[in-house]
């Protein structure tokens, strides 16, 4: 603020006004094209140049000229989004229009114009993220605004900043209970507000219905959070959290994708042991299909309006994508027998293979297998062989082309992502007679003690292995923990090489990280998550109370507002007070100068005195005290003034009065 208190009144109500239109476009400029973000900033910095060197009005491009850049602004929106018509391009052209309005200001009409559009592209922001960090941006910018606004509406008497911000700040403070009573309270839209979530909802990422080589490994470089757990009680073990995603069974020496043809089988057998957890899902939108639950699920809540579908091999599927978070209560035990009989012909699919693809791995699988009679016998020698081989683990494998993907992987390179060993794993099961297939999902999670949740990201994506054994039914098997024991005892930093010293991020930044991630969910939660069904839930909870609390609740209020109201009218009590307060002050003015030799003549008002005392003697920060005392009390006795220009005046006239000597 030092620069806009260095500056006449009207540069410096100008450049707040240009900074809080740069907050309301920088946030758009991250969606733009990027000759777009330069056509806008280009306006903002000749319009505050002008502010900081000459007259806020003097320079300005002609209309023409504007009207000329604004068609052009025009043409390249049409250009870069092929329409004028839709959402972004839209939001585009009123973002262009706004920074070349700033050009074009001459009066305080103008000022409202480009204020009211710059709210209106603020709301613009949310279709693009709503996440805790973009609304206390929001909360910034608003501020920023309505301190422009204010600044541009006084009168001749102007607070100092901190007046001015302590004005902004009771305005908030009246405004903010209020939207809280209407966020809750009212009837909120089951959608978004313009029918569809398009952009604003997060785009398709995270697991796909086929995987290859390096697949997986991408999303690993993601942090992006996918879902929250939260358990009422104990979390489950670290080892234990396998969140299952998709089942690949078709392999075409390259790309597994789903086994389409197992997937409308009959009905699922399945028994289950073990410990019981009971959790929440909070899942995040993803424009896709997929949701998830721990390993295995036992019971899963219905999602209102989007059903889900259960494969055979337990994969979850809804029938509308996810274009908003959804939550869900589910319930899972992680030790179970799943389809533990199959006839021949529902086993056959697990155990198809490429033609002439991959012969040395099916070779040895063969040649291991021949001298194991007992099928778990022969799971345990290739498991043995990934412990003892050195393998490694790693997110940069080595390219492998062709068709011998898993030849390459197994005898030359031996290093790779979860995928590469799933994958290969799986090739071996089935050349040894054995059904297998590869299940993608999520492994492990960000874990909160306190809190009792377990946060999902895309760095957790996992791929591992399930076998059909008689009478025990599908099993799993991950063979990544041979490997990496580390990726599914702890996470994926684990299990990775150590980042050299002189490269790793500052340590304090991961506990920021946590917080952040903490404070991203409760917002989550609490805000975006406020569905119709929770307004519903709270509505009845509050109707549900007895009698005599919502009574006492009433009363409460209306003491509260009895309160307000009495503080309200205590300000802004009768302008008589004000006036005699002001009376005061000029009689002590008059007769601090009638001791000088200058008494105010009967018939002789404030700006006739003001004129008299300007050629007594006295030095020039009187004469200017003087002055300046006099204009105001003209301004506020016979002025149009409201109660808190009344209180400024006064306090300025006091200061006024000890230096009119």
């Amino acid at each position: 603020m030092g620069l806009l208190q260095t500056l006449p009144r009207e540069r410096a109500d100008m450049l707040l006004l240009l900074v809080a239109v740069a907050m309301v476009l920088a946030p758009h400029a991250a969606h733009f094209p990027p000759w777009l973000s330069l056509a806008m900033a280009a306006p903002l910095l000749w319009r505050a140049a002008l502010a900081i060197m000459a007259r806020p009005g003097g320079r300005q491009p002609p209309l023409g000229w504007l009207m000329l850049l604004a068609m052009l602004g025009i043409s390249g929106v049409h250009i870069s989004y092929g329409t004028l018509l839709g959402r972004d391009p839209g939001v585009a052209m009123l973002a262009l229009l706004l920074s070349l309005k700033c050009l074009e200001m001459h009066g305080r009409r103008d000022v409202c114009v480009v204020v009211f559009i710059s709210f209106f592209l603020l709301l613009a922001n949310f279709f693009h993220g709503q996440g805790l960090l973009g609304a206390a941006w929001l909360l910034a910018t608003v501020s920023v605004l309505l301190a422009a606004l204010l600044s541009f509406q006084y009168g001749t008497m102007q607070p100092r900043w901190p007046a001015r911000w302590r004005l902004l700040g009771r305005m908030l403070a009246l405004a903010l209970p209020l939207s809280a009573l209407l966020f809750f309270m009212m009837p909120r839209l089951s959608g978004p507000l313009w029918g569809q979530a398009g952009a604003g909802a997060r785009g398709a990422t995270g697991l796909s219905d086929s995987m290859q080589p390096g697949a997986i490994a991408q999303l690993a470089l993601s942090g992006e959070p996918v879902f929250t757990a939260r358990f009422p009680a104990a979390l489950p073990p670290q080892d234990a959290l396998y969140w299952r995603g998709v089942v690949l069974g078709n392999y075409d020496g390259v790309r597994w994708t789903r086994n389409t043809a197992s997937a409308t089988a009959g009905k699922i057998d399945v028994a289950l042991t073990g410990q019981r957890f009971d959790y929440q899902v909070e899942l995040l939108a993803s424009g896709q299909r997929r949701i998830f639950a721990l390993d295995l699920p036992r019971s899963l809540e219905r999602l209102p309006g989007n059903p889900y579908l259960v494969s055979p091999a337990l994969e979850l599927q809804t029938v509308q994508p996810i274009t908003t978070a959804v939550r869900y209560r589910a319930s899972s035990q992680t030790r179970y027998r799943l389809q533990p009989q199959l006839a021949p012909e529902q086993r056959q699919p697990w155990l198809a293979l490429p033609a002439q693809a991959n012969p040395r791995s099916l070779a040895w699988a063969r040649h291991l297998r021949a001298g194991q009679t007992d099928a778990q016998a022969a799971i345990n020698a290739v498991l043995a062989h990934f412990r003892q081989a050195p393998f490694r683990y790693t997110l940069q494998p080595p390219l492998l082309p062709g068709k011998n993907g898993v030849d390459q992987f197994l005898f030359d390179t031996q290093a790779g992502f979860c995928e590469h060993y799933a994958g290969s794993f799986v090739v071996l099961m089935r050349a040894m007679g054995i059904p297998a297939r590869v299940v993608t999902g999520y492994q492990g999670g960000l874990r909160d003690e306190t809190a009792g949740t377990i946060t999902v990201r895309q760095s957790d994506a996992h791929a591992w292995s399930e076998v059909w054994l008689a009478d025990q039914g599908w099993t799993r098997i991950d063979p990544t923990a041979q490997v990496a024991p580390m990726r599914t005892a702890r996470s994926l930093d684990a299990a990775l090489p150590p980042v050299p010293a002189q490269a790793g991020r500052w340590r304090p930044l991961d506990a920021w990280h946590s917080a952040w991630q903490r404070a991203e969910q409760r917002w989550q939660h609490w805000v975006l998550d406020y569905t119709p069904e929770r307004q519903r839930v709270l509505l009845n909870a509050v109707l549900a109370l007895p009698a005599r609390g919502i009574a006492a609740a009433c009363a409460l209020l209306a003491a509260l507002a009895a309160l307000a109201g009495a503080l309200l009218w205590w300000r802004q009590r009768p302008a008589t007070h004000a006036d005699a307060a002001l009376d005061n002050l000029y009689a002590r003015f008059c007769r601090r100068q009638a001791r000088r030799g200058h008494s105010r003549a009967t018939n002789e008002g404030p700006h006739g005195y003001a004129a008299r005392l300007a050629a007594s003697p006295a030095t020039p920060r009187a004469h200017d005290a003087m002055a300046r005392f006099l204009a105001i009390y003209a301004a506020m006795k016979y002025g149009n003034a409201s109660p808190d220009e009344h209180t400024r005046a006064r306090r300025e006239l006091r200061r006024l009065l000890t230096l009119c000597r």
